[in-house]
């Protein structure tokens, strides 16, 4: 059975679930794996299924000669271990090298978290080695070709989305905490998982490495090589971990097949697509110039990391992003500068306070450099200096339709993207608020005098109503009048509108059964989701006021 799983996991068979599961399943309602014949047929004429027996004689052989004690044997069936390889059913799954491409995602992400493993008895320390290389030869190609496009922190990990030859690739890296290793989660059903995706990302690793004229494996390009000394690497790792540990280090450059001539930039002839209008041109051109845009966003500045910031994930950003980064020495390999470095534009720091700060160097939090790089502008530092409440985290993943709940804080960005300043927005609010705290305080001034007025004027209405009461009693007989009618205007927008309401009423009346209530679902869909945005934006309204609240009190304590 679990040669069979393996070989379902690594053809990319996966299990059905039929519609009449207790009919199949003979009257019983155990839980049970049901696969298609026909799936299981293909899988009679692979040809590892041999190696798969070849491994498992291999196994009761080796076995049996540990319980005689017969070393020799052992040694020998060591050296003729059954091997096997997967690359024919990599290129059988993926014919082409863009389904490779879009099948990435949950490969990176299983390399990703096996790179992040302890080195246990719970997986082969190669394995782990193998992912966490495929992993950083992957990050520094996503380097090389500035193709990082969004970055999200949440709790699970840290989600990245790159443009890789067109097609969208995301995927998900843990943090780097220690490992608690869940005792309910099959590792070997994983380790297979993960013996397939190795091979097929060596092989895109290969192909991408070529697309960009870099040599594969990976070497650091000769002049960066200089600045990394030597001396520092043989501190820090032995010779043969130092190469991987440099090129985990993000903070090189790689070497090229063919060493790059500097030309003057040339403009591209531009040939129009078939069908397209000229507004559709100008809004691709426009496009494609923010893309450009936004692949430089961090250029000519130059970054310092401190001990406490998460060194690899922000390292990465500001590389793609064209930035130049470094971090203590003693940190990690690869530090090219030193903290005091006067060209240095931004520091990062996760710490209330900082001591000694450089003029004319921005000392900002971590996650100023994720917002920046989702937003596609540099973001303005006063919301993120050390000991400021920061701003939301927005996703970048989630993408508003009309009529849905959208923060106030996104908002904000979408103007300032717009090329707005809504710093005036900001100092309005404030000054409206100060205004609003002065109202109260003199409406709490007018109450108290307003409060002597009403008992004064409580006894004159009792007065005036007792007088009322005796008039009523002595004019028994009612006046009636007549009074003269007005001329009623017509609505004609309203009558129209009445009109159209009618229109629909009746067309819905005339509907056919289906019809009607796949209507009533869209509309219930529809009701649905007005209530949830509803719902959102009176929660936010209260949490704005709770906030508004505690301000007013937090100032009326220090003024007391």
């Amino acid at each position: 059975a679990a040669v069979t799983r393996r070989l379902c996991i690594l053809k990319g068979i996966y299990p059905h679930e039929p519609k009449h599961k207790k009919k199949v399943n003979k009257g019983s309602t155990a839980a049970r794996t049901f696969y298609l014949l026909k799936d299981i047929k293909f899988l009679l004429h692979e040809p590892i299924v041999n190696k798969f027996r070849e491994y498992k004689v291999f196994v009761r052989k080796l076995r049996k000669a540990y319980g005689k004690s017969e070393w020799s044997t052992v040694d020998r069936l060591k050296n003729n271990k059954p091997t096997y390889k997967l690359d024919h059913i990599v290129k059988e799954r993926y014919p082409t090298f863009i389904d490779a491409l879009r099948d990435l995602d949950d490969a990176l992400s299983m390399c990703f978290l096996f790179s992040t493993f302890p080195r246990t008895g719970k997986c082969h320390v190669q394995t782990i080695q193998l992912c966490r290389r495929l992993a950083m030869e992957f990050l520094n190609y996503i380097i090389a070709s500035r193709s990082l496009r969004k970055v999200f922190l949440s709790i699970k990990g840290i989600y990245y989305q790159a443009e890789v030859l067109g097609q969208p690739v995301t995927w998900i890296t843990p943090y780097a905490f220690a490992h608690d290793h869940p005792t309910d989660v099959d590792y070997r059903v994983m380790a297979t998982f993960t013996e397939f995706y190795t091979t097929l990302l060596g092989f895109v690793n290969f192909r991408l490495y070529h697309s960009l004229n870099l040599l594969y494996p990976p070497k650091i390009d000769g002049q960066a090589d200089v600045e990394l000394k030597p001396a520092e690497g043989k501190e820090y790792a032995m010779d043969s971990e130092s190469y991987l540990e440099k090129l985990s280090a993000l903070s090189a450059s790689l070497a090229r097949v063919v060493a790059p001539t500097h030309e003057d930039e040339v403009e591209m002839d531009e040939f129009p697509v078939e069908g397209e209008t000229a507004e559709q041109m100008d809004a691709r051109k426009k496009e494609q110039e923010a893309l450009e845009k936004h692949k430089k966003l961090f250029e000519g500045l130059r970054f310092f990391l401190n001990r406490e910031v998460p060194r690899e994930p922000l390292a990465f950003i500001i590389r793609c992003f064209g930035g130049q980064v470094s971090w203590d020495k003693s940190l990690c390999i690869g530090a090219t500068y030193d903290v005091s470095n006067p060209s240095i534009t931004h520091q990062i720091v996760d710490r209330p306070r900082v001591e000694q700060q450089v003029v004319g160097r921005y000392y900002l939090q971590p996650q100023w450099v994720f917002d920046s790089v989702n937003a596609k502008l540099c973001l303005p530092v006063a919301d993120y200096f050390p000991g400021v409440l920061l701003p939301p985290h927005l996703s970048p993943f989630v993408t508003e339709q009309e009529g849905d709940y959208v923060p106030p804080e996104k908002l904000k960005l979408l103007a300032m993207q717009r090329g707005e300043n809504p710093g005036d927005g900001r100092l309005r609010d404030e000054e409206s608020e100060e205004e609003d705290e002065e109202e109260e305080d003199d409406n709490d001034k007018e109450e108290e005098e307003e409060e002597e007025e009403d008992e004064s004027e409580k006894e004159e209405e009792m007065k005036l109503k007792k007088m009322e009461e005796q008039k009523t009693q002595s004019n028994k007989a009612l006046p009636v009048k007549v009074t003269a009618g007005k001329l009623r205007l017509e609505d004609r927008q309203r009558l129209e509108q009445e009109q159209q309401s009618e229109e629909k009423r009746l067309a819905i009346m005339m509907m056919k059964k289906r019809e009607k209530y796949l209507y009533k679902k869209i509309m219930f869909g529809k009701k649905r989701k007005v209530r949830e945005a509803n719902k959102l934006a009176a929660k936010r309204k209260a949490h704005d006021t709770a906030v508004k609240e505690e301000k007013k009190k937090s100032k009326k304590a220090r003024r007391a």
